[in-house]
């Protein structure tokens, strides 16, 4: 037992020597000022070496945390983190700016950035590219941008981010819109009709002047006749031609004038 308490004594022992021989890794910043810091991530950054410019922006909120440089550093560091593909940390990042610096006059273009960092314009729900099933995206992410882009233009409507703010607005509410009426139809051809109407109800409610309202209350019409509640298909019907008098759901019903126009749907 002594002989391998000694053995083991000496191979720890010859380790941690070991350790000791390893060369000692450098922080190339050292010594380097909050300017330079600022520089190289800056640079970093225009070269699109977002890790690079995110280790840069860290080190100099952490070692010069109450300069100038480091309230620009928290949102350059946001940026970085969105193109760096890391959007959780970006609106993390916005969200601690903003509860830091709530009256910056930069704290606009942080709102709008932490808008940004949900809003896929090339991949939305609204997008021809992509091919997935509406029914199956996740509209959480445009709900919280368009919370964003809405606080934007609440709080700062002068703004020069605020036009395209709204422009943003008024597509992701489209969008919503949609993607409740497509479910509401996915619920219709498989006959749950009043989840159908739930839906189309939810979209009337939260987005009333979106275009796709229109097919919201023809599927709630459809909905109602087929489950044999008339009087609520009659409200609607009513409410419909009041709002849309020439919709193209009327059209199939001219030539029968005997059937109902829902019925040829």
């Amino acid at each position: 037992m002594r002989s391998l308490a000694v053995i083991a004594a000496l191979f720890l022992a010859t380790l941690f020597a070991g350790c000791g021989l390893l060369p000692e890794v450098k922080d190339e910043t050292a010594g380097w000022s909050a300017n330079k810091l600022y520089t190289e991530a800056k640079m970093a950054m225009d070269e699109g070496v977002y890790d690079k410019a995110i280790k840069y922006f860290e080190k100099l909120e952490s070692r010069y945390p109450y300069g100038r440089f480091a309230q620009q550093a928290q949102i350059d560091m946001a940026y970085a983190y969105w193109k760096d593909n890391e959007p959780a940390s970006a609106v993390a990042a916005c969200e601690r700016f903003i509860k830091l610096h709530p009256n910056h006059e930069n704290v606009d273009y942080v709102y709008y950035l932490r808008g940004l960092v949900n809003f896929n314009e090339d991949l939305g729900m609204m997008g021809q590219i992509s091919q997935q099933d509406m029914t199956e995206r996740d509209p959480k992410g445009a709900r919280e941008s368009f919370d964003s882009f809405r606080e934007l233009v609440t709080r700062f409507p002068d703004s020069k981010y605020t036009p395209d703010a709204i422009q943003r607005m008024k597509y992701l509410v489209n969008a919503l819109a949609s993607l409740e009426v497509h479910v509401a139809r996915y619920y219709m051809k498989r006959t749950a009709y009043v989840a159908a109407v739930n839906r189309a109800q939810y979209a009337l409610k939260n987005y009333p002047d979106a275009p796709a309202t229109e097919e919201a209350l023809f599927i709630m019409v459809k909905s109602y006749d087929l489950m044999g509640m008339n009087d609520l298909r009659d409200d609607v019907e009513r409410v419909m031609r009041k709002n849309y008098p020439d919709s193209v759901y009327y059209t199939r019903g001219i030539a029968e004038r005997e059937v109902p126009w829902w019925r040829l749907w």
